[in-house]
Order: structure tokens, then sequence, then C-alpha cells
């Protein structure tokens, strides 16, 4: 019997001690383990994969700040495994960050080559001695929303006059109801601000559609032609009563794929523009040719042209070449933002040339695609047709309208 609790003692003391040992080899695994993970500086399991797979520029550091591993994306701002974080901030924000041991955030500017962008980055500790970096660069973002608040701000500017204006005029008809002729007067004179008012309010609205997002709904081919002699015709009583002749030249029978009404609307601002801005006695001419696919359209006046220094602001919202003449001519300074916006939606560019003294030259260029069907059939029965010809002087009257002081860059001019 006393051997039996001998052998049972025994056995106890063995499960207890051995129950310790392997507790002890337990833990030794855990901390080494831990230790190699305090120590190591390889990155876990998946992460390379997931910062390849990632479109924002994403690295993951080590202790000394070196990049360990790095989205595709992270090299347009120098960053490169085995490289080290290149701007003092952001390695100030990794220090913050794994000081703290939570993720810490800040908005940054750092250098795409030799440009500097507004970013914003993350830092986030993902083991003792690696911290993933994310930097996701917001200064498309941030330029849409300055825009945005200058936009807000002008509008508003702008819209206060003509409110204004009206609402003085409407007490001056008021106190003058016993003088027929002050009343005619005044009236005339609000009818011209509530006129100025809605040309405002339509271009505003024109400009907003434009700069949305949403699609250009009636695309078609669309003749150059129509919208040239459009254009023309919208701006031929204010080019009448300013004394100044519009001239149409260049080449027929082009096309391009778009919206009749915007296209039209672009290029009626353009004459517009060139016939507020020319002298009495000047010629406006508007001039078509197309090269390499290319159509180029260019409006040229003798009017009196814009300052090199100035000419990056002409597409601004309410930029005005001179200040004095828009207010005159009732300018709303949106027409040559509509035109940019309304060019680059059919997918083609404005170029501009001009000397100051000398005129200028806006040239759109879009994209050319083939006619209607049937078009040739057409172009074959003009043909037979006999055409008049023209005379020498208005030849001459023709190339000295299209004609620039210097060479355009719908021209070849550099």
């Amino acid at each position: 019997m006393n051997g039996t609790l001998l052998a049972l003692a025994i056995l106890a003391v063995g499960m207890i001690l051995g129950a310790a040992v392997a507790a002890l080899v337990v833990f030794a695994i855990a901390a080494r383990r831990d230790a190699r993970v305090q120590s190591s500086t390889t990155v876990p399991e998946g992460a390379q994969a997931v910062l390849q797979g990632m479109d924002e520029v994403a690295v993951v550091v080590d202790n000394s700040l070196s990049i360990v591993a790095a989205s595709a994306p992270a090299a347009l701002f120098g960053m490169q495994e085995g490289g080290v974080l290149p701007d003092d901030h952001l390695r100030h924000l990794v220090r913050e960050a794994r000081r703290v041991d939570r993720t810490e955030a800040s908005n940054l500017r750092l250098r795409r080559g030799i440009e500097p962008r507004l970013v914003t980055a993350r830092a986030s500790v993902i083991t003792p001695r690696l911290t993933l970096v994310v930097i996701r660069d917001i200064t498309e973002a941030e330029r849409v929303e300055e825009m945005r608040r200058d936009f807000v701000a002008n509008t508003s500017h702008e819209l206060k006059t003509p409110v204004g204006a009206v609402s003085l005029l409407a007490e001056a008809v008021a106190s003058a109801a016993d003088d027929p002729d002050q009343v005619r007067h005044f009236a005339a004179r609000l009818g011209a601000e509530a006129t100025r008012l809605a040309q405002l309010t339509s271009r505003i609205m024109n400009l907003s559609r434009l700069q949305a997002a949403d699609d250009l709904t009636d695309l078609r081919d669309v003749s150059v032609d129509e919208v040239v002699a459009a254009a023309i015709e919208s701006q031929a009583l204010a080019a009448e009563s300013a004394g100044i002749e519009i001239v149409r030249g260049g080449s027929r029978g082009s096309y391009v794929r778009g919206d009749v009404q915007v296209l039209t609307e672009a290029l009626s601002n353009l004459v517009a523009n060139a016939v507020s801005y020319s002298p009495a006695g000047a010629q406006v001419g508007v001039g078509v040719k197309v090269e390499d696919n290319v159509v180029d359209i260019a409006v040229t006046d003798r009017g009196i042209g814009i300052p090199e220094a100035e000419q990056h602001r002409v597409f601004e919202r309410f930029y005005r070449a001179d200040q004095a003449r828009s207010r005159r001519t009732g300018g709303t300074g949106l027409g040559l933002s509509i035109v940019k916006y309304a060019v680059q939606r059919h997918g083609g560019e404005v170029v501009l040339w001009s000397r100051p003294g000398r005129g200028s030259t806006f040239t759109v260029r879009l994209p050319a695609v083939e006619g209607p069907e049937g078009l040739d059939d057409v172009k074959k029965k003009r043909k037979k047709r006999k055409k008049p010809e023209k005379t020498k002087q208005s030849k001459k009257k023709l190339a000295g309208a299209l004609a620039p002081a210097e060479p355009s860059p719908a021209e070849g001019a550099p």
C-alpha cells in the first residue's frame, strides 16, 4: 500500500515537473518570437502584395526611416526601396506616430519631381520596428475648391453691381413720377441693367453646365461652316453699329464632332470679343483651316491687344483686359472662360496670339471628322456650278482681315 502511494506521489511530481518544463519551453518560444518581431524589419506577409496593388503613394519604413517597401506610385515622389524618407516634415510625422503609438495625419507640401504638391499623409505603426506611411495627392481637389470659392466670391461681386443699379434706378423712377422724360430715361437704363443681369446669369449657368461632369447630350457631326455662319450672324448687328466688318475666309466643308449650340456660343463669344475690342472702321476676320485632321478656326482682330504678362489670365472667370471698355459694352468677363471649357469638352484647345496695339488672334483647334454620307455628291454638284470670280479688291480685303500683324499660332507662329 505504501509503495502504491509512493508511486502515485512520484507520478504526480513528475507530471507537475513536466508541465512546468513545458510551460517554460512555450514561454521561451513565445519570448523568442516576440524578440524576433521586435528586432525584425521584414514586411509582414502579404503587405508587399497589398502595396504593389495600391494606386496611392505608400511606403513602409523602419526605425531608421529607411524605406523597406513601397508602392509603384511612390517613385513619383522620389521614394524607393533602400532609400530614406525625403522630407523633414514627413520624417517628423513618422517619429510622432511612433512616440504616441497611434495614427498621425497631416497636410504637407512634397515635391513630385520639381513640382510642389499638396498631400495628406498618414503614419501608422504596424510592428515595433515598422511604420506604414500612406500619402494622397490632394493638389487638384484643393485647386478645384479654391476655384469654387473664387467663383462664388466673384459671382457675388459681379451680381452686386447690376442688382444695386436696378434698385437705385427703381427708386429714381418712383421719385421722378411727375416727369415723363425722366421716367423714360431711367426706365431705359433700368432695362439695360436688367438685360445685363439676365446675360450675366445666363452665362454663369452656361459656364457651370460646361464645368459639370455630365457628358454633352446633343452630339452629332457638326458643319464648321454652319457654326461660323451662325456666330457671325449673331454679332452682325453689334458689328454694324460699331462700324466693323466681319470677313469670313479659309477652307470650307469641314466637320467636327460636337454640340452645335455649345460650339456656336463659344465662337460667338470670340467674335463678340473681337468686335468689342476693335476700333471703328476695322475688320474682324474669321478663318478656317484643316490640317493633320485638326480644324483650326481663327478669329482675328486689330484691337488693343493683350500684354504677354497677362495672356495666361484671359481665360479666367471675370477677367477683363480693359475694365472701362468692358463696362461700356456690357461685358461679363465670362465669355472666354466659356470658350475654354466648351472647346475642352470637345477634345480641343484654344491658342492665343496677341501683341499690344496690334491685335489678337484666338484659334480654336478641334479634331476633324468625316462629313455625313452623301457629302461628296453635294460637293461634286457645287463644283459643277460656275462660281463668280472674286475681284482683286475683295481678295485683298479678305487677306487683310484674316492676317494678324505677325503670324498667329494657327498659321505657324511659334
